[in-house]
């Protein structure tokens, strides 16, 4: 009698993924939004600590900090109001409400902190990935649980709506004329490292936030 065959063995069997995430708990919220607060201000203490730029309305709020001598926390703070309302019109009042937790939360943690976080030497291209990796998972965090640290992206949606022309686009033109803006305020060289960050925190957002991959 002959031994029937054994089909070759091809790893563990995947298990079908369940076609919607459950939604998160007001817990888990409370934790993302103060875990993408709090490490997106460390990173901003340490960006300004380098005298970088970042892009976005971040970005915007550190060159006036810059170029006035007005703390960052207020003026970020400050910048984003006029874009809560087309965030309502656009992704609805839970949305506004966990962005303007998290805005406050940043604004107030950059206030806080370079008392409690101070650095010494620290090499500008360590300093360039390392912001734009913090700050890169510090988006990552609040994506995930339905805010966001800035209007920019919400006025680039309200754009690719009207005209059809892509909301990545309006952003990459902004933090264009952003960085230009810089070379007032900022020397080249500083500048140049700003951007290495500015590219490090945009990989691991295009890497990571995949609405087709990931659940939640």
């Amino acid at each position: 009698m002959t031994e029937r065959a054994l089909p070759p063995d091809t790893g563990p069997i995947p298990l079908p993924l369940p076609s919607r995430a459950p939604p998160h708990s007001t817990w888990e919220d409370a934790q993302g939004l103060a875990y993408g607060s709090f490490v997106a201000a460390a990173s901003l203490v340490l960006l300004t600590h380098l005298g970088f730029v970042t892009g976005q309305t971040a970005g915007a709020a550190v060159l006036v900090s810059y170029a006035t001598g007005w703390a960052f926390g207020p003026v970020f703070f400050i910048i984003n109001l006029p874009f809560y309302w087309l965030g309502y019109r656009r992704f609805g009042r839970a949305f506004v409400v966990k962005s303007f937790i998290a805005v406050a939360l940043l604004s107030a943690l950059t206030m806080w902190l370079p008392g409690r976080l101070v650095f010494g030497h620290v090499d500008p291209l360590v300093g360039a990935l390392l912001t734009g990796g913090m700050t890169g998972s510090a988006l990552l965090a609040l994506f995930r649980h339905g805010a966001s640290l800035g209007g920019i992206g919400i006025v680039g949606l309200y754009v690719q709506d009207a005209t059809g022309f892509r909301a990545g686009w309006v952003q990459l033109i902004f933090d264009a004329a952003l960085f230009a803006l810089a070379l007032l305020v900022r020397d080249p060289v500083t500048v140049a490292w700003s951007f290495i960050g500015a590219v490090a925190l945009n990989l691991v957002i295009a890497v990571n936030h995949r609405r087709d991959r990931y659940l939640g």
